[in-house]
């Protein structure tokens, strides 16, 4: 008896040992820390990943921590008939009578940044509206007034009157790993689904959207694939964490829903226009000044670079940031401070980054050795018909006043309009200076700054200036007007 007993117990003990190794082979060894390099004996470095059970996917505190936060926004935009358009002759014929006004209604979402009521959402959300309602996800509606909007990077801040509201905080999105867990938190397809939390992956970055619009874009999406439906647009990108990491704005799809590609605005850009808004009430946007391509192989080979890596320059603007700076034809951008600047999208966030007057370091190679260049960032040119508090007003990059009588009798003039700042843009390509004086626009006389705002702007094609420089000498210069 005892013999078989001791026969079983060694049995069990041998059992024992070998499951514990089995278990032990089969249980990958924590490793370290992701964005850390291993080495192997070869000096070959390697990414490693923690893969115990503590990494794996486990959304419920993102997911609950933010979805208070996220809110349902309802837009009335009003709308006339759409026979306002028809020969008055033509409506009367067929017994349409006057335009009525129509109301038609959209939504999407936002994102609480602040418990005193501010609001992140997409710009093309709140586009023309008339009325801006938002309902909180305790089923609270407030009237929300629209505080500023950005088209250029498709943001806006909206306001609502209360207090102690929920918020998502903001987090880095140039952290963000390819492959890393996100939640999408919105209203798709409206109302009903406000709320509404989808989970997916970073699939890539710095993403630019195709399109045929002329408009100034500043884009560099993070793209994703966790479900986004109409109605998500300006809700929000969360990580892990549950911070705020995007601004989900678009899907590419033919059929205008989810098939696998979603778009985000990264939430380091919006925090950016969202501070200047709140700030300035309008985004003060610098310009680098250059127009750009991609390094392909053939630019690599002709310029002598060791990989077609950076932002080729094919043009400097005279008198802007790069052009002070030193940049030139053929230099490759490859960082701005410590950012590494591997596309034409990273290139634009990162200058989207900065404030007028801000200094920074632009690494480039040139004649294939790198270069560092210190450039002040100068602001971006007014739009056209932008009226500064000492009363110049912006036109094509330039600022134009009406001129004193002090200037004019030095002259001899009777009347005109003096250029009192020249920055990029098309007056400054044209050839216009500091202290010219307008005398006609399209062979029409001007006396004050206004009358050449709207001569030029009834002009269909290009804008013809004549009048005399700084030293009384006559000259004239012209461009063509942008479609």
């Amino acid at each position: 008896m005892s013999k078989g007993f001791l026969t079983v117990l060694a049995s069990a003990a041998v059992a024992c040992v070998t499951a514990f190794g089995v278990v032990k082979a089969m249980t990958p060894e924590a490793a370290a820390l992701p964005n850390k390099n291993a080495s192997t004996a070869d000096n070959m470095n390697y990414r490693t990943v923690n893969l115990s059970q503590s990494e794996y996917p486990d959304f419920t505190y993102a997911a609950e921590s933010a979805v208070d936060a996220v809110v349902f926004v309802q837009v009335t935009v009003k709308a006339s008939n759409q026979y306002s358009q028809l020969d008055p002759f033509l409506r009367y014929f067929f017994g349409y009578g006057e335009d009525i006004p129509r109301e038609q209604q959209g939504s999407g979402s936002g994102v609480i940044i602040r418990p005193d009521g501010y609001i992140v959402t997409n710009n093309h959300v709140v586009a023309n509206a008339s009325k801006v309602e938002v309902t909180l996800n305790n089923n609270q509606t407030y009237e929300a007034k629209v505080i500023g909007t950005d088209p250029a990077t498709d943001v806006a801040l909206l306001k609502i009157d209360a207090e102690g509201l929920p918020t998502v905080p903001f987090g880095d999105s140039d952290q963000l790993r390819l492959g890393e867990w996100v939640l999408a938190i919105g209203s798709p397809l409206g109302y009903q689904l406000r709320g509404t939390i989808t989970a997916g992956i970073v699939s890539a970055k710095g993403r630019s959207m195709p399109s045929n619009s002329r408009e100034f874009k500043i884009e560099s999406f993070i793209q994703t694939d966790a479900a986004v439906n109409p109605g998500n647009s300006g809700g929000a990108l969360v990580n892990k964490a549950g911070e705020l990491v995007g601004i989900n704005t678009a899907i590419v799809s033919q059929t205008g829903s989810y098939s696998g590609y979603s778009f985000a605005v990264p939430v380091n850009i919006v925090k950016k226009i969202v501070e200047d808004l709140i700030d300035f009430g309008s985004v003060r946007r610098v310009k680098l000044g250059v127009t750009m391509g991609t390094v392909t192989d053939k630019i690599a080979k002709d310029l002598k670079l060791s990989s077609p890596k950076g932002v080729y320059i094919d043009e400097v603007m005279k008198g802007s940031s790069a052009d002070k700076a030193g940049m030139k034809h053929d230099d490759i951008i490859i960082a701005i401070d410590n950012t590494e600047i591997s596309s034409a999208s990273a290139l634009q966030e990162k200058v989207n980054s900065f404030h007028p007057g801000d200094k920074a370091v632009i690494t480039i190679i040139r004649d294939g050795k790198e270069k560092q260049l210190d450039v002040v960032f100068q602001a971006e040119a007014a739009a056209t018909g932008t009226v500064d508090e000492d009363g110049a007003i912006a036109f094509y990059g330039s600022k134009i006043k009406t001129a004193s009588k002090e200037t004019l009798a030095a002259l001899g003039l009777r009347q005109g309009v003096e250029i009192v700042s020249v920055a990029d843009g098309k007056m400054l390509s044209a050839g216009a200076t500091e202290g010219f004086i307008i005398l006609y626009v399209n062979d029409q006389p001007v006396s004050k700054a206004e009358d050449v705002i709207e001569i030029a702007k009834k002009s269909k094609r290009a804008v013809f200036i004549e009048g005399v420089n700084a030293r009384g000498k006559a000259s004239y210069f012209g461009f063509g007007k942008d479609e």
